[in-house]
């Protein structure tokens, strides 16, 4: 491989790399948005807090806990390739990775995927959890689980070896975190408010549907280098197609959800418009090197459908999702992964149940794990802060200040 050509791979990778970290912004706005003013700088530090924690503990120890080196005859569940990182012979030079990229950037562009995990949980749990609970569970959950989880496929591990197939992780990364958020909304319970003494939901509106507009519209474009990096080079017609495939998966969620929420409830609802397309770029991840424009579409188009009847199942068993992250990371994660063996070059039933299976295993290790974690420390330090403070608002009892201060002032 020419120099050139390793350098372009490279650059590709670092841009992807910076798409993806821009994601966090969109996580963040999305959140704060779809959630209520008093509430805003918990949201913020517990973003901020996955961000810096989540790339400390991959470089401590997650990606050697991911990428092991698995050999043959290991049975592909767990490898620890030691503590910190340093760079192998031969990582800046084109005979690493097929000159896709140099091991630094690997790591890089693997530590900001790592983070991503912790944030679906936190606009789940967004309104009510103590924020140091919240934070032991980011630490043990991005430090330990996401990493084991990562290797079974992305590691060489026994998912990989069996033939599942998650391009970019509707499976690995999206319903991890839609899993330990379902967990920790049952173990937390819903919000002051949100469910009436009849049992119906109830609408608690978010504080800034412009700022979570502006949050969806950046996580699609961060899923640009969330997928198209995927692609670990800038193969010229892979990348283009992982683009365009994403784009309409996206567009395609959208308006599923859009037409589905119309027809259910009368009205033109922007959030399930927006979780939507969020749906569809879930829903796509798995499989977006594999699929063909039409079949981009009507996977994201099914999503769109499956976000809005998620929501409401959600809401029928009485779980508080404030940001609908389990109906978009967990149900669109899950349907993704399962469409690779309905849909594009790999459609099979064998792909098909060997995508189940993966699904299955990954959401029992999930389910146990964030069952564990915050069943231990809702029995000790708790989890759930005290009525008053969720009233008043976790700004103020935890942090001691407000987003926007001079608003409060005014209003006395």
């Amino acid at each position: 491989m020419d120099a050139g050509l390793f350098t372009a791979n490279n650059i590709w990778m670092m841009l992807a790399t910076a798409l993806v970290f821009f994601m966090h912004t969109g996580f963040a706005f999305l959140e704060i948005g779809l959630t209520r003013q008093k509430n805003t700088i918990n949201i913020l530090f517990k973003n901020i807090f996955i961000i810096t924690g989540g790339l400390l503990l991959y470089y401590a120890f997650g990606f050697n806990l991911m990428y092991p080196g698995f050999e043959d005859g290991d049975m592909g569940i767990l490898k620890f390739a030691g503590f910190g990182i340093a760079a192998p012979e031969g990582g800046m030079t084109p005979d690493y990775a097929d000159g896709g990229y140099t091991w630094w950037t690997d790591f890089l562009f693997q530590g900001m995927f790592a983070a991503t995990a912790a944030t679906i949980v936190s606009g789940a749990v967004a309104e009510r959890i103590k924020i140091g609970s919240f934070m032991i569970f980011t630490i043990i959950y991005v430090g330990l689980v996401y990493p084991i989880v990562g290797a079974w496929k992305w590691g060489g591990g026994f998912l990989d070896s069996w033939g599942f197939y998650d391009f970019a992780g509707s499976t690995l990364v999206h319903s991890v975190g839609g899993w330990a958020a379902l967990v920790a909304v049952a173990l937390l319970g819903s919000r002051i408010g949100k469910f009436g003494k009849d049992g119906k939901p109830k609408a608690i509106p978010g504080h800034s549907i412009p700022m979570a507009t502006a949050g969806v519209l950046i996580l699609w474009l961060g899923w640009f280098g969330f997928n198209g990096g995927s692609v670990l080079s800038a193969d010229p017609e892979l990348t283009s197609l992982v683009l365009v495939t994403t784009s309409l998966a996206a567009a395609a969620g959208g308006f599923g959800a859009m037409i589905t929420s119309t027809i259910l409830y009368k009205n033109l609802d922007l959030t399930m418009f927006l979780n939507g397309i969020l749906g569809g770029l879930v829903g796509i991840t798995a499989g977006a090197d594999l699929m063909s424009p039409n079949e981009a579409v009507i996977i994201g188009l099914l999503a769109g459908i499956i976000i809005v009847l998620g929501v409401a199942l959600v809401d029928k068993l009485k779980l508080d999702d404030p940001v609908g992250a389990i109906a978009v990371h967990l149900i669109c994660g899950m349907w993704g992964t399962l469409a690779v063996g309905i849909f594009g070059s790999m459609a099979g039933i064998d792909q098909f149940m060997t995508q189940l299976y993966g699904v299955l295993i990954v959401g029992a290790f999930c389910v146990v794990t964030s069952g564990i974690i915050l069943g231990i420390l809702k029995a000790t330090i708790g989890i759930r802060v005290s009525k008053e403070e969720e009233m008043e608002g976790l700004d103020i009892h935890e942090h001691g200040m407000d987003a926007y201060a001079d608003f409060r002032m005014n209003q006395h």
